[in-house]
């Protein structure tokens, strides 16, 4: 019994050596499996800090991610507005530390938002090596600035503040109009309005034919005819005289008369008891006459005594035939003062009519230079207004609308309508739609759209062919007939890739039964998150300035990739 005994108290004890042995050995292999399937965790780790949970409209939180990593691995923080609802004012600079080797590297969000309400911050997606890591949801409260009327006193709405635009050369085209048209008057003024100097041949012509005559009587002393010998000069300039004074004051035919037709009609005239002539008065004027006719035509020669006789004879006779001329009646005054102002008259009329000529000349020919050079249809358009050509060349806007942001420059600054809230949370907008549809044949409209971002890539893309087919519907249901369909890839300057659903169609006139012919595009973007953006235009496709506004707008058209992110966040790190 005794010997059994110790046999089996040996046989005990050697059994409870083995058990401890394959305890350890389990144990062993459990450590080892661990280590095994929590190794890369054990060396990387994600922390969320954040100062506040609750803020006022506009205040900012400081969202801290902290990541704790191998200093072999690639760490890449989110980018870009991936906190809707909140959104993002400012990303600072990594910060870095190391400690043995691991790497400790932080980076704070400065978030806000506008709206009161309770918002949900989303799960951000943090990239350490080749797995990814995603941080808690966060609920952040929203709340209104409250306003003690009792002590904070109302005041009027402020007056818009005017802003000074862009400078411009619009004031060197405002100096040439104004010189041409300083030069033109100027012109004007001197060759017609100008009251010019008389010259003295029309000095002598507003003279009465009395002085007239005594005038010319002392030229011709002054002449060098009896100096030189030139005797018929003389007597021709002498008869002259008289037969001008006897025309304007007499005779009114004395100038083409023979000296027998003229000494005939001045008989007639004082036996008509129109002139009292003396006898002496027509025997002087015969004698003289006539021998001027014999030095004229037959060469005759007389002395210098005779022609100074002659001469002072002339003279004698004009102060005869001046003392028997009757004197104007009223009438005649009258009649004389009528025709001087209708002479002014006549005068003006001319210069008016020759400034009026002048300047539709200078018009026309500017029209068709500038017609020549920019085109006719442009000049038109510019003198008469086009609202697609003032768009056109009007101070356009370039701006962000949205999220996911659309950068695109448009003739003006897109209208937000009516914002679309989400179902499940009345606080939190999830659609934003901007337009701009002002211009009778053309309309631009923005839509930035949120989708369930657990959704896959797949189910993503159909939602936007899906909201496509509902843009296309809705200009069905306005009346937009003919629509022909389009389907193409489109990149943004910037290498985004997204698709354009582009063709024609028949779209309405605002307020009018006709419709004009017009071309339209839609390009779609998405987000791996689940946010789309549709830029839709449609335009006139005959007006040139449309086409033109159409084709600006495109190729503004910019987006930012999730690629194009993580490039920039690798390129930091």
């Amino acid at each position: 019994m005794t010997k059994n005994s110790i046999n089996i108290s040996s046989c005990g004890k050697k059994l409870s050596e083995r058990r401890t042995s394959c305890n350890a050995f389990v144990i062993l292999i459990l450590s080892t499996v661990y280590c095994l399937l929590f190794t890369s965790n054990a060396f990387s780790q994600v922390i969320t800090e954040v100062d506040t949970t609750k803020i006022r409209i506009g205040e900012q939180i400081n969202y801290k991610i902290k990541v704790e990593a191998d200093s072999t691995a690639l760490v890449v923080f989110p980018e870009g507005q991936t906190f809707s609802p909140l959104e993002a004012v400012e990303a600072l600079e990594i910060d870095t530390t190391k400690k043995d080797s691991k790497f400790k590297l932080s980076r704070i969000y400065k978030l806000t938002h506008f709206d009161s309400g309770s918002y949900t911050i989303p799960r951000q997606k943090i990239i350490i090596g080749d797995k990814p890591f995603y941080t808690d949801s966060l609920r952040v409260d929203v709340g209104t600035v409250e306003v003690d009327t009792t002590k904070q006193k109302l005041y009027d709405i402020k007056p818009i503040i005017e802003v000074e635009k862009s400078s411009s050369n619009w004031w060197i085209w405002l100096l040439a109009i104004l010189a041409t048209l300083a030069l033109i008057g100027f012109l004007l003024w001197w060759f017609v309005w100008r009251e010019k100097p008389l010259t003295e041949e029309e000095e002598i012509a507003l003279l009465p034919p009395y002085d007239r005559a005594k005038l010319a009587l002392k030229k011709l002393d002054n002449s060098q005819y009896l100096i030189r010998s030139e005797v018929k000069e003389y007597y021709s300039e002498l008869t002259m005289i008289i037969r001008k004074y006897l025309d304007e004051k007499v005779y009114e035919r004395s100038l083409e008369s023979t000296t027998d037709e003229l000494m005939n009609r001045l008989q007639l005239l004082k036996e008509g008891n129109q002139f009292p002539f003396s006898k002496e008065t027509l025997n002087n004027l015969e004698t003289i006459l006539k021998r001027a006719d014999l030095v004229k035509f037959a060469k005759s020669a007389p002395d210098t005594a005779l022609i100074e006789m002659d001469r002072a004879t002339i003279e004698k006779e004009i102060e005869s035939v001046k003392a028997i001329l009757p004197e104007p009646s009223e009438e005649e005054k009258l009649l004389d003062q009528q025709y001087k102002e209708a002479q002014e008259r006549k005068k003006k009329r001319t210069k008016i009519l020759i400034t009026v000529a002048s300047l539709v000349l200078l018009l026309a020919a500017t029209y068709v230079g500038f017609g020549l050079k920019y085109g006719f249809k442009y000049v038109n358009d510019t003198i008469l207004g086009d609202e697609s050509k003032e768009l056109l060349e009007g101070e356009w806007v370039k701006s962000v609308y949205g999220y996911p942001p659309v950068y695109i420059e448009t003739p003006e600054v897109l209208k937000r309508v009516q914002d679309t809230l989400s179902d499940k949370s009345k606080d939190k907008i999830t659609k934003r739609v901007f337009v701009f549809d002002d211009a009778e044949h053309l309309e631009i409209k923005i839509i930035t759209d949120e989708v369930n971002n657990q959704q896959g890539q797949e189910d993503i893309q159909r939602k936007v062919v899906q909201s496509i087919d509902n843009i296309i519907k809705s200009w069905e249901s306005e009346n937009v007939q003919n629509i022909i369909t389009k389907d193409d890839t489109f990149k943004t300057p910037n290498d985004v890739e997204g698709s354009k659903t582009h063709g024609t169609a028949d779209f309405p006139i605002q307020d009018s039964d006709e419709t004009f012919e017009g071309e339209y595009a839609i390009f779609s973007f998405a987000t791996k998150e689940g946010m789309i953006a549709h830029i839709t235009l449609f335009w006139a496709k005959e007006d040139s300035y449309a086409v033109e506004i159409a084709e600006k707008i495109i190729a503004s058209i910019e987006m930012k990739s999730d690629e194009q992110a993580n490039t920039e966040q690798e390129s930091q790190n």
